[in-house]
């Protein structure tokens, strides 16, 4: 139950309004997985601070959208879209005016940090305006569309970095800003939506606080890790400030009330399973960052010309998702999620071929694009009906928090993690023992640029071979729905 407007009934602008704040997260801000060559060589900034920047939105959305859409419930949906504007405004802006050379880094991220805190805050709050002002048709026209402004604003991310870089990448995150003031005047007028008030629980900031900072301690170990040398003092104390912050997140949220993360959540194998598989395939999202890194440092693409490559990413998201619902429907959630994971790791295997000319490698990519738009979408549906239909009412809304959580965890640190491997691998001498299990055809002068691509995308396979054990372990053949 809500406390609403009797009379409000949801329309196209408050509809559209929403929308283009899932664009201006889903959209503008994951560009930066087309564009960060072009970026970090406008501000002479190292490729590690630069791939900090990029998974750091990702990090931080899934942080803060469990915290966002509980506190939505209490302070009002309507206030907290309003709040994911103002965050997207001053990010979107931050990184616009990023100025080259010393201050960079610091301006970059602190803006890439506020679009994170804006998708934290958008997502979940306007999903449950979506559910207090539509009914019936309506609302599953509502969700269509709002879905399409998500899935269909991260296919085409790629391409529209890409083609916006030939003008300017800083006009990309200029036109960010704009559509959020828009999205923010299309949506003024909207009554409040709060939940009611059935506890009066306090915000468990303990565990929100030792949960970031031990995320963020692992997020800068896996990007800087190697720079600042493993068994270096900082490297260690890095480590140790991680895993203490870690163990005592866990002791402050285990068995308490109100917890940031409800733990008795994951005594439900198929909640589990399901979770962990989201995880481990929203990871390879690093196959998009390590690929279009490739074709652009060593194949001498523009980000225009790797971004087009995308194009059957974004069509095949789109026309396919609703395949996953049918699918869905006829086998259960177990087949349609582990056939959606083989696609995805064929899709990266074909990108591991690194050893040809450009020219078959551009081929190659353009089949694994679309497979791995084709595969998302068989997985993306069952994978959210085994999370969530096995959950009792009174979980629900925490179950669904936790698993949007894990999306948007598992693409910052599959992003960190791939590029991070490419970066450590992609310096120095080739990689010898490579050289006697693939023969690389071609010019020889970016030969170790190419072993550090595959050693990256064969991480991204290893997280597939996870989520499908993942899968197998902990999703029943009927599907996942518990038989009454």
């Amino acid at each position: 139950m809500t406390t609403k407007s009797v009379q409000y009934k949801g329309n196209d602008k408050l509809l559209f309004g929403i929308i283009l704040g899932v664009l201006a997260f889903w959209l503008f801000a994951q560009t930066t997985l087309n564009i960060n060559v072009d970026m970090a060589k406008d501000l002479g900034m190292e490729s590690s601070m630069m791939n900090i920047a990029v998974s750091i939105t990702s990090l931080f959305s899934g942080i803060f959208i469990v915290v966002f859409g509980g506190l939505a419930d209490k302070i009002g949906r309507v206030k907290m879209v309003k709040y994911g504007f103002y965050f997207s405004i001053i990010g979107s802006l931050l990184v616009g005016f990023t100025p080259v050379g010393g201050a960079s880094g610091v301006v970059l991220i602190l803006g890439r940090i506020f679009q994170g805190l804006s998708g934290a805050a958008i997502m979940p709050s306007s999903l449950a305006l979506v559910k207090a002002y539509w009914e019936g048709a309506e609302r599953q026209r509502a969700i269509s569309l709002w879905s399409m402004g998500s899935w269909g604003g991260s296919g085409f991310a790629a391409l529209f970095g890409g083609l916006m870089v030939g003008i300017g990448w800083r006009y990309i995150f200029f036109g960010a800003a704009a559509i959020s003031l828009i999205g923010l005047l299309m949506i003024k007028d909207t009554p409040e939506s709060k939940a009611e008030v059935t506890d009066n629980k306090k915000t468990d900031f303990a565990g929100i606080i030792t949960f970031m900072l031990s995320m963020i301690g692992l997020q800068l170990l896996v990007t800087k890790g190697s720079e600042f040398g493993w068994t270096s003092p900082l490297g260690l104390t890095l480590i140790l400030l991680t895993v203490a912050f870690a163990l005592l997140f866990f002791k402050i949220e285990k068995g308490k009330d109100g917890a940031f993360i409800d733990f008795k959540l994951f005594n439900n194998l198929t909640f589990t399973g399901a979770t962990i598989s989201n995880f481990m395939i929203n990871g390879t999202a690093g196959m998009l960052i390590v690929s279009l890194a490739l074709l652009q440092v060593g194949g001498n693409l523009t980000a225009k010309e790797a971004g087009l490559l995308t194009l059957g990413y974004a069509i095949s998201i789109v026309l396919f998702i609703r395949v996953g619902e049918k699918l869905l429907q006829r086998f259960g959630a177990r087949k349609p999620m582990i056939w959606g994971s083989l696609i995805v790791g064929l899709a990266i295997i074909l990108l591991m071929f690194t050893n040809v000319m450009t020219g078959t490698y551009k081929i190659l990519a353009i089949i694994s694009y679309t497979l791995f738009g084709l595969g998302l979408a068989f997985y993306a549906t069952p994978s959210t009906d085994a999370a969530l239909s096995n959950l009792p009412e009174s979980q629900a809304g925490s179950g669904s928090g936790i698993y949007k959580m894990a999306s948007s965890l598992g693409a910052a640190f599959g992003v960190a993690i791939s590029a991070g491997v490419f970066a450590t691998l992609n310096v120095g001498d080739n990689i010898t023992w490579m050289e006697g299990v693939l023969t690389f055809v071609g010019r020889q002068d970016n030969v170790v640029v190419r072993q550090a691509a595959t050693i990256a995308l064969g991480v991204n396979l290893m997280m597939v071979v996870m989520a499908i054990v993942s899968i197998m372990v902990t999703i029943p053949k009927s599907g996942g729905k518990l038989k009454k």
